[in-house]
Formats: structure tokens, C-alpha cells, sequence
């Protein structure tokens, strides 16, 4: 399996998403421009310019029409995916942290950085089909969590959101009302911040991974922990693959503390789990810096992940991924 690698950025990658039909890949780094890629080869194919601080976070659309990003410049902005083009810009007051659309595209739920005194809010906006009717407004704002939520994603049928973030717990609000339905047991939950969370292709669990050295597994609507996967470093990022039943964990320790070991070449590696198990299964190295950001091509046939040395390797399997049994 080798893995081709994609230089564009200039600086650690923060997110990665591929199109829902898998032959495009979405990149954000803190070098303020997000890249499209072509999935199977790694060619450039463009990027968005207009984001003036880093880019944390990025969603595309069903159709591949449009992308949204969310970035420390204090805005979220949509384009046209085609072309390039600025459609329009969601002004906030502090920077703008994790961006996702709902199912229809109709709606996108933007999570905003506790600054200056303002705490963190989840901002749900409407997302018209034509940019010219696009408006900023916000349909729902929520705030209540202390410290930053690094993510949030729409529940099943869009009835509620998911966030998660600093404080390490895992909440459920429901979008008509604005009121938490359910927080994570503290018992089982994170012991520490929680970096990362993805859905599963079905949208019937999701996976977080934290600063605690662990992932966990819930069911979306009784938010039950289901799995547990531990490692012995930081996790970043996690993913899940759409075709077997395998977990994937990146991360690394903090970047302030990367200086501090030592710099066996490609040491930072993505680890495979067996889902169900819970097992480790395998791992794939390379990056010289902590993994930030993974994404499985929505066939289950190839994976890509960004690091803190602004590369992104993107991996086919080999024939023998398939077969692997423990």
C-alpha cells in the first residue's frame, strides 16, 4: 500500500472530507485555504481563497455543489465547489469551529469558539438553494458549555444535534426546543477534552475521540457507550469504515509538546481497530507530526490523513486489507 502524498498546504491539516460519491477530497489547514482534490490520484484540483486565519472544519454538500468552512477568522463561508467562488459569509464574534450540513442540505449547524468573554455557541442557520436568497440570520442559537466544542453534528432525521468539545461531555439537543435532551455519563464518558466525532454511514452510532487516549463508541439516539478503544497516545482524529467493521485513531501529543521526543522518521502512525472486538488490528505510518484529521473514501477502499506536517497521504488498500482476520 503506498501511500501518495499531497503537498499544497503549508500548514498542519486540520480537516479532511471526501464527496458523498467518493471522487473528490475536501482539505483545511491553518494556512487559511481550503483544496480539493481528486481522490483516486491526489491531484489538485483547486482551492477556496477568501478565509483570512485558519480553516478548522469543512462540509460538502450531497450534491457536490456546495462547501461550507468554518475558520478562526471569525466567519463561515459557503462556495460554489466548481467554480471557487465565494456565495456568500456567515459573520460571527469569535472563530468559527465545526460546520455541518443537514441531511437535505437545508440547514447547517456552526459551532463558534468561547473569545473575549462570549462563551461558546451552536448556531443553526438556513441554507438557501439559490445564494442570492441566502440570508445570516440564525434559526437557533444554543450556549450553555464551558470551553470550546470542537464538534457538532445533525442527529437522526435533523431532530437534534450532537455536540461534544473541552469539557469532555457528550450532549444531544433537540433542535425544535433548544434544550438538551442528554448529556454522556460521566462514569463512562471522556475523562478528557474530546478532539474529534463521526458518524456512521447509517447514522445509528458515532464515534469520539479524545485527548484521554481513548475512542468510544455510542448509539446516536440513547447516547449508550456500546465500544471503547484505547491507545497510548493523544487521539485527534477519528474515522470508521463505511465497509468493514474497522475503527481508525490518529493523533500524537499536543503540538506544543511535539519538540520534546524524539523524531524516529514517520512515527506517528494511523491505528486500525477491529470495531467489534475492539482490538488492534494494524497501522499505517508515515506522518512526521501528530495526526490531525482522517477520512474514509465513502466506498471503504481507500483512506486519507492530514498531519501537523501539512501533508496528506492518501491510501488504496491492497487486496489483502479485505481478508484480514484476527
Amino acid at each position: 500500500m503506498r501511500p501518495i502524498l499531497m503537498k499544497g498546504h503549508e500548514r498542519p491539516l486540520t480537516f479532511l472530507k471526501y464527496n458523498r460519491d467518493g471522487d473528490l477530497l475536501f482539505s483545511c489547514a491553518k494556512d487559511h485555504t481550503p483544496t480539493v482534490w481528486f481522490a483516486d490520484n491526489g491531484e489538485r484540483l483547486g482551492t477556496y481563497r477568501g478565509h483570512n486565519g485558519a480553516v478548522w472544519c469543512c462540509d460538502v454538500s450531497r450534491d457536490s455543489s456546495r462547501l461550507i468552512t468554518g475558520s478562526a477568522d471569525q466567519s463561515a463561508k459557503l462556495w460554489d465547489v466548481q467554480t471557487g467562488t465565494q456565495l456568500f459569509t456567515f459573520n460571527f464574534d469569535s472563530p468559527a469551529r465545526s460546520v455541518d450540513f443537514s441531511v437535505g442540505d437545508k440547514l447547517a449547524v456552526i459551532t463558534t469558539d468561547p473569545f473575549m468573554g462570549l462563551p461558546s455557541a451552536i448556531h443553526v442557520k438556513r441554507i438557501s438553494r439559490d445564494p442570492s436568497d441566502q440570508i445570516g440570520e440564525s434559526v437557533l442559537t444554543l450556549k450553555g458549555p464551558q470551553g470550546r466544542i470542537n464538534r457538532a453534528v445533525w442527529g437522526p432525521l435533523n431532530r437534534t444535534i450532537i455536540s461534544a468539545g473541552e469539557d469532555a461531555v457528550i450532549r444531544i439537543w433537540d433542535v425544535e426546543t433548544g434544550k438538551i435532551l442528554k448529556e454522556s455519563d460521566k462514569e463512562v464518558g471522556h475523562k478528557k477534552g474530546i478532539t474529534s466525532l463521526q458518524k456512521s454511514v447509517d447514522g445509528s452510532h458515532f464515534i469520539t475521540g479524545s485527548l484521554d487516549k481513548s475512542a468510544k463508541l455510542w448509539d446516536i439516539r440513547t447516547l449508550t457507550l456500546i465500544k471503547n478503544y484505547t491507545t497510548e497516545r493523544p487521539v485527534n482524529a477519528v474515522t470508521m469504515s463505511p465497509l468493514l467493521n474497522h475503527v481508525v485513531l490518529g493523533g500524537g501529543q499536543d503540538a506544543s509538546a511535539v519538540t520534546t521526543t524524539d523524531h524516529r522518521a514517520g512515527k506517528f502512525e494511523a491505528k486500525f481497530y477491529d470495531k467489534i472486538l475492539q482490538q488492534e488490528i494494524g497501522g499505517v505510518k508515515g506522518h512526521f507530526g501528530p495526526i490531525n484529521a482522517l477520512a474514509f473514501n465513502p466506498d471503504g477502499k481507500s483512506f486519507s490523513s492530514g498531519g501537523e506536517d501539512g501533508y496528506v497521504r492518501l491510501h488504496h488498500f491492497d487486496h489483502d486489507y479485505f481478508n484480514i482476520k484476527i
